[in-house]
This record gives C-alpha cells, sequence and structure tokens, in this order.
C-alpha cells in the first residue's frame, strides 16, 4: 500500500479578523491533527479555501506548515486548476516540500473524458512528485469516470485517486480494476466507513480537522477489520458530519473549530460565516467536549 494512506486532513486555512492568514492558529491545528493520530496531511485543497489565496499565501503555507509537521508525516499538496498549461507549470515549480500532488479536474469548461486524460498525463509526465487525482464532479462540473480513472491508473506517476463522487457503483469498478499500487482514498467523510468496507486504503478528511482523534480512531479500526467497533464511532458522529456540510465546506468546520477554540470563525468572500442557527446546533450537540 502507498504511504499515503489511512486518515489524511484536508487543513483548513484559519484567517484572523483583519481576513490575513492566522500562522499562530495554523500551528495549533498542525499540532492538533498530528497528535491525534492522522497519516497524512493535505494543504491547500478545497477545504484550505486555496481560490482566495494568492501563490505567495500558497507557499508561505506550504513552507510554515512543512516546518510544524514534527511528526514528518507525508504532506500532499493541492495544485490543480481548469488551464492546463498554468497547471503543469505549477506543478514543477512550487511547493518542493510536498511528498505528492493533489489535482483536482478542471472545473467550468467540463472537458470530455479524453480532455481529462490529456489533461492528467501532461500533469504527471511534468511532476517531480506523485500525482493523486481528486474527482469531485459536485463542485467541477465533470466527473472522472472509471474507465477514466484506470486509463490513468496505468501512467507510472499517477499513484491515487481521491474519489469524492459518492457513487459506490462507480467506486466498485475502480476498486475492482485498479492496478496492486494504485491507492484509492475516499473524499466523503460520511461515507468512509462503508468505503472501507468495499476496499479503500483512506480517506481525505474535513471532519478530522475538528475530530482527528475520534475520526481517526473510526478510520483506524476499520481499515483493520474491527467494524463493530468503528460503526460505533461513526454513529455517534453522523449528525455532526451532516451539519458540518450543511452550508458548505469548510464553512461548518471553521464553525466546530472556532467553538473549540482553535480558531477565529473567519472565512474570506465568496464564502461567508455560518448562520447563527447552524452554529447553535453545534453548541448543543456539545462538540466543545468531544475528544
Amino acid at each position: 500500500m502507498n504511504t499515503i494512506s489511512g486518515l489524511g486532513v484536508a487543513l483548513i486555512t484559519p484567517f484572523k479578523k483583519d481576513k490575513s492568514i492566522d500562522f499562530e492558529a495554523l500551528g495549533r491545528i498542525v499540532e492538533h491533527v498530528t497528535a491525534g493520530g492522522s497519516d497524512f496531511l493535505v494543504v491547500l485543497g478545497t477545504t484550505a479555501e486555496n481560490p482566495v489565496l494568492d501563490v505567495q499565501e500558497k507557499r508561505d503555507i506550504v513552507r510554515f506548515v512543512a516546518e510544524r509537521n514534527h511528526k514528518k508525516l507525508p504532506l500532499v499538496t493541492g495544485v490543480g486548476g481548469n488551464n492546463t498549461k498554468e497547471v503543469v507549470n505549477n506543478v514543477t515549480n512550487l511547493y518542493a516540500e510536498a511528498d505528492a500532488v493533489l489535482s483536482v479536474a478542471p472545473y467550468y469548461n467540463k472537458p470530455s473524458q479524453r480532455g481529462l486524460i490529456e489533461h492528467f498525463t501532461a500533469i504527471a509526465d511534468a511532476s517531480p512528485k506523485p500525482v493523486i487525482i481528486y474527482n469531485v464532479p459536485g463542485r467541477t462540473g465533470v466527473n472522472i469516470t472509471a474507465d477514466t480513472c484506470l486509463k490513468l491508473s496505468e501512467h507510472r506517476n499517477i499513484t491515487a485517486i481521491k474519489e469524492a463522487s459518492t457513487d459506490l457503483n462507480q467506486l466498485s469498478y475502480i476498486l475492482r480494476d485498479r492496478p496492486a499500487d494504485f491507492t484509492v482514498l475516499s473524499g466523503d467523510d460520511g461515507l468512509t466507513l462503508a468505503q472501507i468496507a468495499m476496499g479503500i486504503d483512506g480517506v481525505i478528511s474535513v471532519v478530522a480537522n475538528a475530530f482527528p482523534q475520534k475520526f481517526g480512531d473510526m478510520v483506524h479500526t476499520a481499515l483493520k477489520g474491527d467494524f463493530s467497533a468503528s460503526r460505533l464511532i461513526y454513529l455517534q458522529m453522523i449528525e455532526v458530519i451532516n451539519l458540518l456540510f450543511a452550508e458548505g465546506n469548510p464553512v461548518g468546520v471553521k464553525a466546530v473549530m472556532s467553538i473549540q477554540g482553535l480558531i477565529e470563525n473567519e472565512l474570506r468572500l465568496p464564502l461567508a460565516e455560518s448562520s447563527k442557527t447552524l452554529y447553535e446546533k453545534f453548541v448543543r450537540l456539545g462538540i466543545a467536549s468531544w475528544k
């Protein structure tokens, strides 16, 4: 199995009241999730509000997380976009600290499956680091089909997929026909337990920003085959998991982490902080005392 497996955390980007990056809070988060049993870290993904960060901020975040990563967990960096030439340029010139690249399917321009294959092949040909393709059609407007994923898995430098289509039938074909050394990671916290039962290798999680120990225990016990224990944790967490995404990501998880005292509840436009109703639901669930 690839070393990038198990529990990965898609780190948020904390902001101060003036909307500048709160590096002190980011340091707390890195310590929080690494102490909680995470297996790898993901920076500059969707959860990090990547589209509203400039190039220098992205470099600063990657460098900071790498320096604070005292356990030397594998570090995955998001490098994606809908301009293939620009993504290739970024993947070859940025983020030397990363151990792998997470690259989302091009969004808005809705390429064909042939276009997706050529896009990811160009990135993988250029990348000095292994590439994890990221399928999230709910955000991008295009689905990386099982056939396309399997075709891309033949590339020596495409080592994994983060699968967030929520289509378990599609996932089944990927798991059945993938190469032995190709890693499949969940991109959906609420489906992770079921997907581990199907044979996936881990998850890139939003929930684990707030609850790395609890969610990590669920993931790790399931990966060991102890579904009785993992099911109990999942059922306890399911309401919170669903609420976390009720008003978009990372809106919910930032609300929770502010209740925990880890961060200020600040986002950059066009994302706005959670509604008062959602915030109060989290408070009533007693998440501040969760371990």
